[in-house]
């Protein structure tokens, strides 16, 4: 009977304490958003960083996706129609194409006649031009990349200098105290390595692109150039 009661008191006590640890569970629990303001003013410029930073992401990537598109067929079409002697038509061709190495290839069209190192002088022109209007908002992505985190820092920096002041003069030193306007601070460091590592990465990514266009364009000089030089081959290598 005494071994009876006991349990049962224990299994009040234990369904006590667990209803207090879960009111307090939920008194405790706040949603993202308010989790987030809780940030500081810190978190104001990086959020805006972050929207810019996705808005030239997404602008950047329409732009090089459409300038660095290839038609496979360009080239043959062009030397077809040089072949024919139908120079206004290979022109028409690369303009219909529209992509960055089409007005490369357009550059060289309108060149033929001239020495071969004027051609490819020129259309190397072209394409550097070309590359120049990819790269353009590249270096800000970069500077958000090491902007951002040193925003986010500083807010932290910001916040413990809050902390301790408010330490000095209320000389409370209680854990509570500290870690509850610590961790408060460290969501702006947080904050900022996220919008840091989206640009850092956007920014990479894009170069990576143009560097393979590059690349690519190099190529398409050297078919075009052996297109003038051998205009009756079968194909192009």
């Amino acid at each position: 009977m005494i071994g009876f009661l006991l349990q049962a008191q224990n299994d009040t006590i234990a369904q006590a304490s667990g209803a207090v640890i879960e009111n307090i569970g939920k008194e405790n629990e706040i949603s993202v958003l308010e989790f987030i303001f809780k940030g500081g003013f810190f978190l104001i410029p990086i959020a805006l960083l972050l929207f810019y930073t996705i808005y030239i992401i997404i602008e950047r990537y329409i732009y090089i996706k459409k300038a660095t598109k290839h038609d496979p067929h360009l080239l043959k079409d062009i030397r077809t129609h040089l072949n024919n002697g139908s120079i206004d038509l290979a022109i028409t061709a690369a303009e219909r194409d529209g992509a960055a190495s089409a007005n490369v290839i357009k550059e060289g069209i309108q060149t033929i006649g001239r020495p071969i190192a004027e051609i490819e002088s020129n259309m190397e022109k072209v394409a550097n031009i070309e590359i120049g209007e990819m790269e353009k908002k590249l270096a800000i992505l970069g500077l958000v990349a090491g902007i951002a985190p040193t925003l986010g820092f500083i807010g932290t920096i910001s916040g413990v200098i809050k902390i301790f002041y408010s330490i000095s003069v209320t000389e409370n030193i209680s854990i509570g105290n500290i870690s509850g306007g610590l961790y408060e601070k460290m969501i702006s460091s947080g904050a900022g390595l996220i919008v840091g590592i989206v640009a850092y990465s956007g920014y990479h990514l894009y170069n990576s692109m143009i560097d393979n266009y590059s690349l690519n364009m190099q190529r398409h000089v050297l078919e075009f150039v052996n297109i003038i030089q051998r205009p009756n081959a079968d194909k192009t290598k």
